[in-house]
């Protein structure tokens, strides 16, 4: 899918196929979600005879993406403005309206003092940072009641947020609509979906990061189950916009571009020379990223390639196949933003600064 096919999205008759957007997981580095649709949306305003109206109609996020579908979805009635108002939220966001990270001060005469303190931590709280304050800020900055509006007005179809089970080790799809859709609940092996209204809760499960943020209870078959980042176990994050009716995807990753290397390592993967030996935060992040290993490029081309065998099928074989072509589009970065990140370092907190040098 090319990116014309998002903009002249608006110009389109109304019949016109529902274009969904997928935003992946990523902490921090899902700021860059942001640049790209504020991008998107310069764009669209350029074109002649566009509307403002929004341009998506099934959104679907998973961790700190499932945080910005949420808030697009809660101004989605604004159009396009509301992808201001995203870009204007995350210019204002800082890291103490995230977490709290509370070691004594004694933790940071030493890296093993500092080990030390953050286990106490997490054996004491069940994570290493607190993450009330992205409660807080979450049910200031997300209207619940703006997601029904956007959905009562049909402005979207359908918003669905990721997270993964600790208690049964399912990945779940969390869908709401305008009304009641259970019956379209799917069921695949490792992976299910359940219509019920989008929370804040449902936010802090997906974005739970394991081991940083504590697991968040949710109701699921009857009984409560506790969840954690929908990035782990994820294996089709396109899928749950093509259940919900989208045929063409534009999916936006924030993942590691493979010829661009981390502080310790070069192009291709080759280590840099005096990379020296790797800190407990490098041991973490290397291990961090296993948990999350990134199926999105496999996920799309095998939407790639199931399309182009349908399109060269003739229509009346295609037509009685259980499979419809879509048009995926993925953008992703093409630099580090984790080097990128680096040189900012030095703003975050103290606590934090020493927790990740050790």
């Amino acid at each position: 899918m090319s990116l014309e096919t998002i903009i002249h999205g608006g110009l389109t008759s109304p019949d016109r196929p529902v274009n969904g957007l997928v935003l992946m997981g990523g902490g921090a580095r899902t700021a860059y979600q942001v640049g790209v649709l504020s991008g998107i949306a310069s764009m669209i305003r350029l074109q002649p005879f566009s509307t403002t109206g929004f341009p998506f109609q099934v959104l679907v996020g998973t961790s700190a993406g499932a945080l910005n579908v949420a808030y697009l979805a809660s101004c989605a009635t604004q159009g396009l403005a509301a992808f201001d108002q995203l870009a204007g939220f995350w210019s204002r966001l800082r890291s103490d309206e995230v977490y709290r990270l509370r070691v004594p001060p004694w933790s940071r005469a030493s890296r093993w003092l500092m080990a030390l303190a953050l286990s106490r931590q997490a054996r004491q709280h069940g994570a290493v940072l607190d993450n009330m304050p992205l409660v807080d800020t979450l049910h200031h900055a997300i209207s619940l009641s703006g997601i029904d509006e956007s959905l009562k007005s049909r402005t979207l179809n359908a918003l669905a947020v990721t997270a993964s089970s600790y208690t049964s080790g399912v990945h779940w799809t969390f869908c709401h609509t305008a009304h009641d859709d259970s019956t379209r609940a799917w069921s695949r092996p490792g992976r299910r979906a359940d219509f019920q209204p989008i929370t804040i809760e449902h936010l802090m499960a997906s974005s739970a990061l394991p081991f940083l943020f504590p697991a968040t209870p949710l109701w699921v078959d009857n009984r409560r189950e506790y969840f954690g980042d929908g990035s782990m176990r994820q294996i089709s994050p396109i899928s749950p916009a093509l259940h919900l009716g989208a045929r063409k995807v534009l999916v936006i990753g924030v993942g590691q571009p493979q010829r661009s290397g981390l502080t310790s390592a070069g192009p291709g993967g080759r280590p840099l020379q005096g990379a020296g030996i790797p800190t407990l935060g490098s041991i973490a992040g290397h291990a961090m990223a296993s948990v999350f290993h990134d199926t999105l490029q496999a996920d799309v081309e095998q939407a790639q390639r199931v399309t182009q065998t349908l399109r060269q099928l003739p229509r009346e074989v295609a037509g009685v196949l259980p499979y419809q072509s879509v048009d995926v589009l993925a953008i992703q970065p093409t630099q580090s933003l984790d080097a990128l990140a680096q040189s900012h370092a030095k703003e975050l907190p103290p606590a934090t600064r020493h927790a990740l040098a050790g």
